[in-house]
């Protein structure tokens, strides 16, 4: 940078916000939009289908089905019971993934979609978890809210 630019630059800059000021709150409304750009990464929307007594897999028969979608991808998981008091987890998603994390506290299960996007999560034990859904390309991880199985 020149001594002539060195000079020129500060006009320039009170010109411009004199002439074309920013918005009062160009800040806040650029942290908000960074934070909702941001958001499908952290969480997906959860849609509750289906709580339905049914004799699948369990000796309760208890199952239910989840849906998450974070507009861009969706996946759809179907919780049983199995006879030996924990879980089974069916799953199938839409979008190109790579891999499928099922979280409980400090342990984490994964497995690979087959190319119809099926997967399942066997002997799960009863409680919170968040499932992940790693995608390829450009497309964001998809991440679920914690929820019971």
């Amino acid at each position: 940078m020149t001594d002539t630019d060195a000079e020129l630059l500060p006009r320039l800059r009170a010109a411009a916000e004199q002439l074309d000021p920013p918005p009062s709150d160009l800040a806040e409304r650029v942290i908000a939009a960074i934070a909702m750009a941001d958001i499908s990464r952290e969480y997906a929307l959860l849609t509750l289908i289906d709580n339905a007594e049914a004799a699948v897999r369990g000796s309760d028969g208890e199952t239910t089905t989840l849906q998450f979608s974070d507009g861009s991808a969706s996946i759809l998981l179907h919780v049983s019971h199995t006879e030996r008091g924990r879980r089974r987890v069916d799953g199938w998603v839409d979008a190109g993934a790579v891999e499928v994390h099922l979280t409980q506290d400090d342990r984490t299960l994964t497995t690979t979609p087959d190319d119809q996007g099926r997967f399942a999560f066997e002997d799960v034990a009863p409680g919170l978890c968040r499932v992940r859904l790693v995608v390829g390309g450009d497309q964001k991880d998809l991440l679920t809210p914690h929820f019971e199985v």
